[in-house]
């Protein structure tokens, strides 16, 4: 991952959208708002947000909440997501969101700071090295595709 200073202006766009869709957030457990918006191939922009429930495992981070937005759509692939929260320095996706990620390729990853408005640009593979894909499945069942 790498500091960035300035964005360009569909990054700063995304990013802004990801600070917008942050007030959103129902998150009365965590305190802990998260936004995101999903830039998808044909350039819509998809926003989610975090979505707690008192069953924590019931619980719905917003880059999986945009991601499945886009699939609802009709969309696959991907070009960038930006991700927002409060604290200082930008906060990667958890695990979980990396793998969910990382199942549409690799793209741009923006991270944003709504304190701080720190920026770190990275990519979904950077994210999760060696991650395991679709791809993965196809040589394991001997398949070339």
């Amino acid at each position: 991952m790498t500091m960035a200073e300035t964005v360009d202006a569909n990054e700063r766009e995304l990013v802004e959208t990801a600070l917008k869709a942050m007030k959103q957030a129902y998150c009365p457990y965590s305190k802990f708002p998260v936004g995101a918006a999903l830039l998808t191939k044909d350039g819509t922009v998809f926003s989610g947000v975090n979505v707690e429930n008192a069953s924590y495992g019931g619980t719905i981070c917003a880059e999986r909440s945009a991601v499945v937005s886009a699939v609802t759509n009709g969309h696959r692939e991907f070009k960038a997501i930006a991700i927002a929260t409060e604290l200082e320095e930008p906060a990667s996706p958890c695990g979980l969101c990396r793998q969910f990620l990382v199942e549409f390729g690799n793209y741009d990853v923006i991270l944003v700071s709504s304190t701080s408005k720190r920026i770190v640009k990275s990519t979904v593979r950077d994210l999760l090295p060696g991650a395991f894909t679709p791809k993965s499945l196809d040589k394991h069942a001997g398949n070339s595709a």
